[in-house]
């Protein structure tokens, strides 16, 4: 899990040194990017609806072997249509192995799955923490070609042991529809207003962070700190995610998923906020604030979803409301890069950030209620 959100969502962290590398403006990397998110939200949904009868181990495999072929694909691309088809793969690989350790992990836990998630997303948290840091130093000191094949390189090793120990429990059930009931599962689902909402709702859950990683690091580099200090200050939010991917598992198992989901995006509006404020120490305690509401959301719907649809189909619901994920993220990397570079400043950014918020929290209210 370590390896599954922290390299996509350091997107902003690339842009720079990839622009560099290959000559190509910075909006344009953010289409590239914003493919990446794409593959690997709903291409990985997909597969998640259209692959659950699959064992999760042969399809981590191919995960770790489409990972190992990526990693040193940089050193034959030269042209933005290269960089397109390395980052589609990446992102396709990087979002199913997500869903599968994400949907299949927790069925092995029945009266704690709402800690059981807590700690397994936890790896997903560290990642965000450590992995833009790593990210900025090691195209920094050893070139975006090298860099990216070690880390890619690290990536499906990890992925290899993954695949080699994870599998349903024996107990659990597991779907054994065909494409063709699955289909008419996902039409009869979209008709209800329920689904409506929540697809919505759970698009912009993660629209907000989606779009606070395109331009975060300049931000707190305006604020202050070197590029060094703010890829660091924008891992730490995902540091602070580790602490709230704990503690919100308990607390859903306590008060409900619901409720927990939504404090968390509480916590995720206040924090972007704050991000108006000019000072130092309103950063930090953004910052903090942001990474609970982060790690609370990003941990959460996945028992906020298993609660009001049938867990039979747990890689199928997951993979479903990742196609909403995906669609938004196909938008949020040019509208936070393009809203920065045409208007000058962070305002407009940090409002549409605020706005994906406030509505995610709206639409699961809603769509989660009596």
């Amino acid at each position: 899990m370590i390896f599954t959100f922290g390299t996509p969502l350091s997107y902003g962290i690339f842009r720079v040194p990839f622009s560099d590398a290959f000559g190509i403006p910075s909006v344009a990397l953010s289409g590239v990017f914003a493919i990446m998110l794409f593959t690997f939200f709903i291409g990985s949904g997909l597969i998640g609806v259209f692959g659950a009868r699959f064992g999760a181990r042969a399809v981590l495999l191919s995960c770790s072997l489409t990972t190992g072929v990526v990693a040193p694909s940089l050193y034959l691309v030269e042209s933005l249509g290269g960089l397109i088809v390395v980052f589609a793969l990446l992102g396709l690989a990087l979002g199913t192995a997500f869903v599968l350790l994400a949907s299949v992990v927790p069925r092995w836990f029945e009266a704690r799955r709402g800690a059981a998630t807590g700690l397994i997303f936890v790896g997903n948290g560290l990642g965000l923490f450590v992995l833009p840091p790593i990210w900025q130093r090691t195209l920094a000191e050893i070139g975006v070609r090298r860099g990216f094949l070690f880390i890619m390189s690290a990536t499906a090793l990890a992925f290899f042991l993954a695949g080699l120990v994870c599998r349903r429990p024996t107990w659990a059930a597991q779907s054994t529809a065909t494409a063709s009931e699955l289909l008419e599962w996902l039409s009869g689902l979209a008709g209800t207003r329920r689904f409506r909402l929540l697809f919505v709702g759970i698009a912009l859950s993660f629209a907000w962070y989606q779009l606070l990683a395109a331009y975060a690091v300049e931000l707190f580099v305006t604020r202050g700190l070197t590029p060094a200090g703010a890829s660091t200050a924008f891992g730490l939010i995902g540091g602070v995610s580790i602490i709230s991917r704990i503690a919100s598992g308990y607390l859903a198992d306590v008060m409900g998923s619901r409720r927990a989901f939504l404090a968390s995006l509480v916590c995720a509006a206040t924090g972007i906020a704050l991000l108006f404020g000019p000072s130092f120490s309103t950063v930090v305690a953004a910052i903090f604030l942001i990474g609970l509401g982060l790690g609370g959301s990003a941990t959460l719907y996945i028992p906020l979803l298993m609660g009001v649809y049938s867990p039979e189909k747990d890689t199928a619901i997951v993979g479903t409301f990742n196609v909403a994920i995906g669609i938004a993220a196909l938008a949020m990397p040019p509208l936070g890069t393009a809203s920065v570079e045409f208007t000058g400043n962070f305002s407009i950014a940090i409002l549409l950030t605020l706005a994906a918020t406030v509505g995610g929290f709206w639409m699961i209210a809603a769509g989660t209620g009596p």
